[in-house]
C-alpha cells in the first residue's frame, strides 16, 4: 500500500525520505530518522518497531546491510514487512519479506533507496530513483519530484490518500516533517506546503540556536 524513496544528499549531508500511500497517516508509522545515524523505512503490513531497530544498530555501529539481516533474522512475521535502510553516509539496503501485498519492487541508487508495495506496475522504484538522481535543487524538492515521477510511472495501484517527507540535518530535530494525513489529492497538498516552508526552515533553525538574531514572523502583533 506504499510506495517510497530515502536518501542523502552528499553536499549538505542531510538526510531525507518520502512517501505515499492509500492508507491514512502513512508517514507516522513508515518514516523513521535518527539524528547523524540514518533514516529506516518499514511499511507494508507495517510493523513501526522495526525502524528504530534498525536505527538502534546502526548508531551502535552496525552496518547497514548487517543491521537489516539482525532485524530480519530477529522479528516474527518478517515475511509480511517491506524495510529499506540508509545511514549518514549514503549506505543503503532493502529487504521484502515472501508475503509482502500485491506487485512489489525495490531498487537502489547513488545513495538512494526506493521500495513499494501494492504498486501498479515493477517499474515504479526505479523511476523514483532515476528522477532524484536528475533533479536539481535541494533535497527536499528532488524527494518531491521523485515521489512525482513514481506516481507517474503508475504508482499505486489504488488511489493515494496520504503523503509524508522527512527531512533530518545537523540540528537535533527534524529540519522538516510535512503530513498530509488524508486527502484526494496529498501530494500537490504537499507540494504546497513545500513551497511555503521551503525558503524558511533555515529562519527557524536561527530561531532555535539565536532568537535575537533571527528574522520576525511578519505575521500580525510580531512587531
Amino acid at each position: 500500500m506504499t510506495l517510497s524513496l530515502a536518501a542523502w544528499d552528499e553536499t549538505t549531508g542531510q538526510l531525507g525520505a518520502i512517501i505515499a500511500s492509500s492508507s491514512p497517516s502513512v508517514s507516522s508509522r513508515c518514516l523513521h530518522w535518527r539524528p547523524a545515524v540514518g533514516i529506516a523505512l518499514s511499511q507494508n503490513i507495517t510493523d513501526p518497531r522495526l525502524g528504530p531497530r534498525m536505527l538502534a544498530l546502526l548508531a551502535d555501529g552496525v552496518e547497514v546491510n548487517a543491521a537489516l539481516e539482525a532485524t530480519v533474522h530477529s522479528t516474527p512475521y518478517i515475511q509480511y514487512r517491506q524495510l529499506a535502510l540508509i545511514d549518514h553516509s549514503g549506505n543503503t539496503g532493502r529487504y521484502t519479506g515472501a508475503g509482502v501485498l500485491g506487485c512489489f519492487a525495490s531498487t537502489e541508487g547513488r545513495h538512494s533507496v526506493a521500495v513499494g508495495n501494492l504498486l501498479a506496475n515493477e517499474s515504479v522504484p526505479g523511476a523514483m530513483v532515476r528522477s532524484f538522481e536528475s533533479a536539481q535543487g535541494s533535497l527536499g524538492s528532488r524527494l518531491l519530484a521523485a515521489l512525482v515521477a513514481g506516481i507517474e510511472a503508475g504508482g499505486e495501484a489504488g488511489p493515494v490518500h496520504s503523503a509524508g517527507m522527512l527531512l533530518g540535518g545537523k540540528p537535533s530535530w527534524p529540519l522538516a516533517e510535512l503530513r498530509i494525513d488524508w486527502d484526494d489529492d496529498p501530494v500537490a497538498k504537499m507540494q504546497a506546503g513545500w513551497i511555503v516552508y521551503e525558503p524558511q526552515i533555515e529562519d527557524y533553525v536561527t530561531r532555535a540556536y539565536n532568537p535575537e538574531g533571527a528574522p520576525a514572523y511578519g505575521v500580525p502583533g510580531d512587531p
